[in-house]
């Protein structure tokens, strides 16, 4: 079941910035009207209050108002690069990781229940991963998303486990809270977590997350084809891993 959002002025405002954002000479109330299914009359209440809060901006030209983004998101925009300067950190060092494993390794963050990409470095094995840039997975699936959920305190883990729907991504996918937990503690344990063909079929991960003061900025992944997996090979990765972690949380 989808949960149930609130604000339908809220909808309504953001199909407006996002058609005001698709434009560079920004646009009129009459170009909204015709191109938003939302009355005039509306739109017209929104931008005002928009305007108010600094989401817009109004240009006269002649007599006729455009409408423009606010400056307000350029402070919303280096906020936004503050909280992920985490790539321009960890990537040299995942770059060291993906060359001495040979294999994908990926950075990503949480948000909103899911991990978010935020950068890949390729495996120099002709045999490329599914997964993109900016792309979600789930939190309950993937390495990194597991490495994260088990720095959770126990009223964030009890507010995740009552929201999450679990999806059986693979035949090897955790699907009930009893087991994600169990798992959870195993990864605390070890300080790092598996995903064991869980997330993506055929393909194997080693997740470990990055904490400095207290703060989890992320976490990364070692991820392989699950036939390039072994023993000997894993408890090497499991060492460069936490190698590459300590390395980066010195940074952090």
């Amino acid at each position: 079941m989808e949960n149930k959002l609130y604000g339908t002025v809220l909808l309504k405002a953001k199909q407006i910035l996002d058609y005001i954002a698709r434009t560079k000479d920004g646009v009129t109330l009459n170009d909204l009207s015709k191109n938003l299914d939302i009355s005039k009359p509306t739109i017209y209440k929104i931008l005002k209050t928009l305007e108010f809060c600094g989401y817009v901006r109004v240009v006269f030209v002649g007599e006729e108002k455009f409408y423009h983004l606010g400056t307000i998101f350029l402070q919303y925009a280096q906020s936004v690069n503050d909280s992920i300067n985490i790539v321009e950190i960890a990537n040299p060092f995942l770059k060291k990781l993906r060359d001495e494993t040979a294999e994908t390794v990926n950075l990503g963050i949480e948000e909103d229940n899911s991990i978010v990409l935020l950068s890949k470095m390729e495996s120099t094995h002709s045999i490329k991963l599914v997964s993109v840039v900016g792309g979600k997975m789930h939190m309950f699936s993937s390495s990194m998303g597991k490495a994260i959920l088990a720095t959770y305190s126990q009223e964030q883990l009890d507010e995740y486990l009552a929201t999450v729907e679990f999806q059986k991504m693979t035949e090897n996918t955790i699907t009930n809270k009893k087991d994600l937990v169990a798992d959870l503690e195993k990864t605390r344990a070890q300080g790092f977590s598996i995903d064991n063909v869980e997330n993506q079929p055929g393909v194997y991960c080693l997740g470990f997350t990055l904490t400095a003061n207290g703060k989890v900025y992320g976490a990364f992944s070692i991820s392989t084809p699950e036939f390039r997996m072994n023993a000997e090979k894993r408890d090497q990765f499991i060492a460069l891993g936490k190698q590459i972690q300590q390395e980066i949380e010195q940074h952090l």
